[in-house]
């Protein structure tokens, strides 16, 4: 089988190779997917560029979600049988035409989503269900505040948010993206290049903030958002984009920085939270969470409440150009290579 090999860090243009490799079989409790759709995740552009300490060392495989078609089971996997449609967690390897999964990371592909892009079900939608209603538990009528909304989980987070009948706030970066939300149902849709999210938020609340926040960027707006949180408010942080504009040690320092420190004691005499999600350790660590992650998805899939968009599809050869885009942040949900 061809995967495509990160064989050094930095610019996407010289970073990889694709090698042939033998193709590999399902162990009792695995399943063996012949990979459609290889997702991409913006974790993959900062493994590229090395700033993500959790990647396999190089040479390696990135890629965390797939969809794709059963190839065999292991025996003691009855829930997908060969042939059957299926998105997967990966877990790194998922660049690649075969790979082998858990099974607990494996679902059938729900009636109403594009094939193309199921794999976003595997990480964005997990990952939003399981911040929004494992960690958070969002009720009618929270107000919300969803940074990146336009993104992968940003998009899934915002769904949900809607379909709990939230007030919803979102930020992008682009009066595109402003377009696309308001046509979602956002209530509030901030470009955050033109208007600072804190301002728009005091004024339309009223000064009262916001009962969640859901950030992946990351340095300041985390410091900012703790100050717009309202009594019993809570922050989801999940991630740290904003950390990839350099690397440079001095911005390294100075994101590191804006993210604010914390006492306990003030957090709790301002009735207030933090909630740190890394869906990798999760998957790790408690399979059976992630089952229900994974299950809880496919429901709210099949009853079209969670609807991955259609985002862009590249082929294998332009895996150069599949970082690019999604490094430039212009990317709106779920970005593919196609086998």
């Amino acid at each position: 089988m061809r995967a495509i090999v990160l064989i050094k860090t930095g610019i996407a243009e010289k970073a990889f190779e694709i090698r042939e490799f033998p193709k590999p079989t399902a162990g009792e409790n695995e399943v063996l997917i012949k990979v459609a759709y290889s997702g991409l995740n913006f974790a993959d552009v900062m493994a590229r560029k090395g700033m993500y300490k959790e990647a396999p060392p190089l040479p390696s495989v990135l890629g965390y979600d797939v969809s794709g078609t059963v190839e065999a089971v292991g025996k003691n996997v009855t829930h997908v049988v060969p042939g059957d449609a299926v998105f997967a967690l990966t877990r790194f390897g998922g660049y690649a035409e075969y790979v082998v999964c858990n099974a607990m990371a494996v679902a059938k592909i729900p009636s109403k989503t594009d094939p193309a892009f199921a794999s976003a079900l595997a990480t964005h939608y997990c990952t939003a269900w399981f911040c929004a209603a494992e960690m958070v538990n969002l009720n009618e009528g929270d107000t919300v505040l969803i940074h990146a909304a336009a993104g992968g989980v940003g998009t899934a987070l915002t769904q949900y948010a809607l379909y709990k009948k939230c007030n919803v706030f979102a930020t992008v970066g682009s009066d595109e993206k402003i377009k696309i939300l308001e046509k979602a149902g956002v209530h509030a849709a901030i470009n955050y290049r033109k208007e600072k999210f804190e301002e728009v938020v005091k004024s339309k609340t009223k000064g009262k903030g916001v009962n969640v926040i859901f950030d992946a960027v990351g340095g300041r707006s985390v410091k900012i958002g703790i100050q717009i949180l309202s009594a019993g408010g809570r922050m989801v942080c999940y991630g740290a984009s904003e950390m990839t504009g350099s690397k440079s040690l001095f911005h390294y320092i100075k994101t590191g920085l804006a993210f604010g420190f914390y006492n306990p004691g003030l957090l709790t005499m301002a009735s207030k939270s933090i909630i740190g999600v890394n869906m990798l350790h999760v998957s790790d660590e408690r399979p059976l969470l992630l089952k229900k992650s994974m299950d809880e998805v496919c429901k709210l899939a099949e009853s079209g409440v969670f609807m991955p968009l259609s985002g862009k599809i590249f082929r294998v050869s332009e895996i150069a150009e599949a970082h690019k885009f999604m490094e430039s942040r212009a990317s709106v949900a779920k970005v593919v290579l196609a086998w």
